[in-house]
């Protein structure tokens, strides 16, 4: 009897070895599926990244051909690739096409504002609060803030006093807010040093921000704009550029954002 009972308990043992070992084994080729997966995912999106920047060296090509006629637009055209399997959007801006947020005045900061979907009394406050943050003095535009407002409104920090280094420097301005940041950031620059806007190479984006246009009428500009460019003739004249704030036509100078972005199925990078 006493080696039947000896036996059995040898049997339970031997299953519940097996039982743990399977489930280790489960466990370990759930492990390395899941590596396996993230591997993959790291390496595709190291393939698009660098697919991504190949766009934005075709671009840098483009911008600077002998023949103007075949030279890529700097006004925020999409353009599109095939490249390895992969579809490459790119867009070239130029800074002369944007807002600059060191040089603009009052009249066209405030148009660039009056483009964002903020009460009026807001949008003259955020106006007030970059002159403010640029400007050499400590005294406050109305509505405005220098260092007792920041600190009012605890924080930690005091206006510069000086021009934004970066675009990103504008999220720190009092007032100012991620959302509307984001609604900004394609229409601004630091780059041009320039206090209006050249409407030859401005985005439509920029011109519905400072332009007021009928979109009919906008759409027509824009059309007109790239037949002029594909047949080298003289740039389109703006339609009411008069009654357009920090609006100007003139020669572009090689200052540009490029923004280069692949996907590949479901999968994308921008670069």
């Amino acid at each position: 009897m006493g080696r039947i009972k000896q036996s059995g308990l040898a049997m339970v043992i031997v299953i519940w070895v097996l039982s743990l070992l399977t489930i280790m084994a489960g466990s370990f080729a759930l492990t390395m599926r899941r590596e396996t997966t993230v591997i993959s995912a790291v390496k595709d999106n190291a393939m698009m990244q660098a697919i991504a920047e190949t766009g934005i060296t075709v671009a840098q090509n483009m911008l600077f051909l002998p023949d103007e006629s075949m030279r890529w637009r700097a006004d925020g055209s999409i353009y599109i690739l095939s490249y390895q399997g992969a579809e490459i959007r790119v867009r070239v801006f130029s800074e002369h096409g944007k807002i600059d947020i060191n040089k603009a005045d009052e009249e066209l900061l405030t148009a660039m504002m009056s483009s964002i979907d903020i009460e009026l009394s807001r949008q003259q406050e955020l106006v007030s609060a970059i002159l403010d943050w640029r400007d050499k003095d400590e005294l406050v535009h109305t509505n405005g803030a220098e260092k007792a407002e920041y600190e009012e409104a605890g924080l930690a920090y005091q206006p510069a006093n000086k021009d934004f280094q970066l675009i990103d420097e504008l999220q720190m301005v009092l007032g100012m807010d991620n959302t509307i940041y984001q609604q900004l950031k394609p229409l601004i620059t630091v780059y041009s040093k320039q206090t209006k806007v050249n409407l030859q190479v401005a985005s439509k984006e920029v011109i519905q921000a400072i332009g007021n246009l009928d979109t009919e009428i906008l759409d027509e500009y824009i059309q007109q704009r790239v037949e002029n460019n594909l047949a080298q003739l003289p740039a389109a004249e703006f339609p009411l550029i008069e009654n357009t704030p920090g609006a100007q036509e003139g020669v572009d100078k090689a200052v540009y954002t490029i923004l280069s972005e692949a996907k590949f199925v479901a999968e994308a990078a921008t670069g």
